[in-house]
């Protein structure tokens, strides 16, 4: 059993700072206390900023567990791509969008992962379509044959009704948000300076935090936070750092999206620190999908179709949600595609395979999560 346990955890696109992160970690890890029957007491974060991670002394029948929890949020990126005026942010978030297409990564998504291409297509067909509308609203005078003195009148309303009307429903759909997540993609693909320098100092965050000793390091990732953890790690592995030496790590990615930048033609950089992550002797790596969440590229070898098919793979664990929460929460949340993402690192209503708080804050050791059962609860 693990006694002491480091963890780096590298979030996913969610315009979340670290402190909201240890806020939401705290919640799921109050359900978790309830559903184990054991003690998850989550402290409060220190080592700001430069060292941000917070302590969770967990406790059950037989067993004593302290986790020292990193938080590698990227929200200083996501916000400066929310900076920008609406109409700044609809050009770079189409700018992105063709990029992606260019790049080849668009078809790779509709030829590995249809339901991926199709979150792809998301944001951009509603955009399109509000402007459509718009425009048909500010030339409805022309199309019905009436005098062109209307235009004063129909132009100012068609603009309304995109900008304030189609617009406020978008936010129902997180729609600028996804755009920028497609901007952020195509940033971490061409490794653009704001990515790169952000890399460099998580690198140095990471090494500091690594130098700690633990029974047991552990390096979780969620959806975009993959690439960046990928970036992280084979960065440390470039270095030749010394903590990755004679100590093993366990690196999870959940619901990982790696893919979403790694198939971008520019993205030679993180292709090749995927083969380093993938290659090294001391990581042990494994994947975990949900059929359930659309935003991830389920059942695809991340490594292989980064163009390193002869490398180990990640093994590939799949889990159910609906094995963890209620069946009103899940009959609830199941069509809601952007909270069933997020259940990966959320608290759970039952007993299952899987639960975050219990792979990051528990007794047992990660790797032992490779072999979960998602409806059979893990004995300890």
């Amino acid at each position: 059993m693990i006694h002491r346990r480091v963890v780096l955890h590298f979030p996913g696109f969610e315009p979340l700072d670290s402190e909201a992160h240890r806020q939401r970690y705290q919640r799921s890890a109050a359900q978790a206390a309830r559903v184990w029957e054991s003690r998850f007491a989550v402290g409060p974060m220190s080592g700001m900023p430069e060292n941000a991670h917070f302590i969770v002394d967990a406790a059950g029948d037989g067993w004593v567990t302290s986790s020292e929890i990193h938080i590698h949020d990227h929200n200083d990126l996501i916000a400066s791509l929310r900076r920008d005026s609406l109409w700044r942010q609809i050009a770079a978030g189409f700018r992105a969008g063709l990029a992606l297409v260019v790049q080849g990564a668009a078809f790779a998504y509709f030829r590995h992962a249809w339901r991926f291409g199709l979150f792809f297509l998301f944001p951009y067909l509603f955009i399109a379509l509000g402007i459509a509308i718009g425009v048909e609203i500010a030339a409805l005078p022309l199309t019905i044959d009436l005098h062109p003195l209307w235009l004063l009148l129909s132009l100012p309303l068609g603009y309304a009704a995109f900008r304030y009307g189609w617009m406020r429903l978008s936010d129902r759909y997180h729609v600028l948000h996804l755009l920028a997540d497609w901007r952020l993609a195509v940033a971490i693909a061409e490794n653009g300076q704001e990515v790169a320098a952000w890399i460099e100092r998580e690198a140095d965050r990471a090494e500091r935090a690594l130098a700690t000793s633990a029974d047991e390091v552990l390096v979780t990732s969620h959806s975009m936070g993959a690439s960046l953890a990928l970036s992280v790690i084979g960065r440390l592995i470039e270095r030749n750092s010394p903590v990755l030496r004679d100590r093993r790590i366990t690196f999870v990615t959940l619901g990982g999206a790696a893919l979403q930048c790694s198939l971008l033609s520019s993205a030679t950089l993180l292709r090749h620190r995927i083969g380093l992550v993938a290659r090294h002797t001391q990581v042990d790596w494994f994947d975990i999908q949900c059929l359930t969440d659309p935003i991830h590229l389920y059942k695809c070898q991340t490594v292989a179709l980064s163009g390193h098919p002869d490398a180990p793979q990640p093994k590939l664990v799949f889990v159910r949600f609906k094995n963890a929460m209620s069946a009103e929460r899940y009959g609830r949340n199941r069509r809601d595609f952007l909270r069933m993402h997020r259940q990966y690192v959320l608290g759970p209503d039952q007993k299952s395979g899987f639960d975050f708080t219990l792979m990051t804050a528990g007794p047992l050791p990660a790797l032992s999560f490779s072999d979960l059962h998602s409806a059979r609860p893990p004995v300890f």
